[in-house]
């Protein structure tokens, strides 16, 4: 039986299908087909008490409806399949009151036609579910407007009641069916396209869009930033296929987004080889620089103990610390961003910066030289910014041990590595 539902559900599907179009062809085919023992059932139970007419209508459903869904399982023409069963859930219970003589004696058999809209609505657009909507209101109008010429059958009270219950029971029962399964599936495509858009934005940048679309762009005081880039990049990725860089990219920046996730931070985006990471927005912290520190340790730390793609990398990785503007800006194929000078020197210090170091301002160092020890680098030349004094982290500070003094400015410069 699981099998068989399978099979029909997959019925004229496409590889170039949406998951909301084959959505609605399974929910098609499994309302049509799955009718199918009911409308026999009537079209048997009719005829037993003496309605051939009545028992025909349901007959026709029967031997039309798996003809016309091995039609669609050939052509693949959802929409004339979904507008002929449709019209056929509409027209055929209003027939079956009218040859039964109306409301009472169909036993509201009219009912059935009520799956007419609601699958349109699970089917089709707003615009035309209204269209069959109408045509259900028309119906029942027409119904009643009939009913004192109707020639009511002599069917037995019994009989009448009971199939009040199977009729109002059934659709009910079929009904809720398809409800539960198509909002079952909508809510897993919600939570696939949710969990989606927080792999992209920050949960509050996403929750901010859902309710307006805007430019988002706020000030943070306090913000420390990490750039990450693999050293002799360039001529390690001449020498490799596309597919095999892209796939030493991808191993060393999965290790990177756990480390991230481990301490809570947020990756903004890789630049080619370039990893960029920000602690203390869109969430203010006021460990913005330890954190992202201890990830830079335990960034070097994965680096050092793993071969990526059969290769041992080594990494620049410079931080600064300072205010930013961050949010996302445009309509299309958006990002969540940084800008200002605080991301400017942090980009400088890892282009700056040598193999295997971590390299910090002074602004971070402020704020770092309690918990970490630095080494005073001296100054060097910043493009854009002047002489700058900088430090390399060593690692966390062990206790007792002081903070290691500032360079003074009469040092000689740092070159940076050509």
């Amino acid at each position: 039986m699981k099998a068989l539902i399978t099979l029909i559900g997959r019925t004229g599907l496409d590889t170039s299908d949406s998951d909301e179009t084959a959505l609605r062809k399974r929910l098609a085919v499994v309302l049509c087909v799955g009718t199918l023992p009911l409308t026999l059932l009537w079209s048997v139970i009719y005829l037993a008490v003496g309605a051939p007419i009545a028992a025909a209508i349901p007959g026709f459903y029967t031997a039309f409806t798996p003809i016309n869904t091995a039609i669609f399982a050939h052509t693949r023409n959802f929409r004339f399949y979904r507008f002929s069963q449709l019209l056929l859930i509409l027209l055929l219970p209003w027939l079956v009151t009218l040859s039964l003589g109306g409301f009472r004696q169909s036993s509201v058999v009219i009912i059935w036609a009520a799956l007419c809209p609601l699958g349109s609505l699970l089917l089709e657009d707003l615009r035309s579910t209204s269209f069959w909507i109408v045509g259900f209101v028309v119906l029942l109008i027409m119904s009643a407007a009939l009913q004192p010429v109707l020639s009511p059958a002599a069917l037995p009270d019994p009989f009448v009641t009971w199939f009040f219950v199977l009729n109002v029971g059934a659709v009910i029962t079929i009904t809720f069916g398809l409800l539960y399964h198509f909002v079952g599936r909508r809510n897993f495509f919600q939570q696939q396209a949710e969990m989606l858009l927080l792999n992209i934005l920050p949960k509050e940048i996403s929750a901010a869009l859902k309710t307006e679309q805007r430019t988002i762009a706020d000030e943070y005081p306090a913000v420390s930033i990490l750039f990450a880039d693999v050293v002799g990049f360039t001529p390690m990725a001449a020498r490799m296929t596309p597919m095999e860089l892209v796939g030493l990219l991808n191993q060393v920046f999965l290790c990177f987004d756990e480390l991230v996730e481990k301490y809570d931070l947020e990756k903004i985006k890789t630049i080619g080889d370039c990893y960029m990471v920000a602690s203390g927005v869109p969430r203010s912290r006021s460990d913005h620089a330890t954190a992202l520190l201890k990830l830079a340790l335990d960034m070097q730390a994965a680096v050092a103990g793993t071969r990526f793609g059969g290769r041992e990398l080594t990494f620049r990785i410079g931080i600064n610390s300072g205010p930013v503007v961050a949010g996302i800006i445009g309509r299309k194929k958006f990002i969540y961003d940084l800008w200002g000078e605080s991301v400017n020197l942090a980009s400088r210090m890892e282009s700056h910066g040598r193999a295997r170091c971590i390299q910090i301002t002074r602004s971070t160092y402020e704020l770092v030289k309690d918990t970490f020890d630095c080494e005073a680098m001296g100054t060097i030349e910043v493009k854009g910014a002047g002489q700058m004094e900088v430090w390399h982290v060593l690692g966390s500070k062990r206790p007792g041990r002081a903070a290691s003094p500032s360079a003074p400015l009469g040092n000689s410069p740092v070159s940076a590595p050509g």
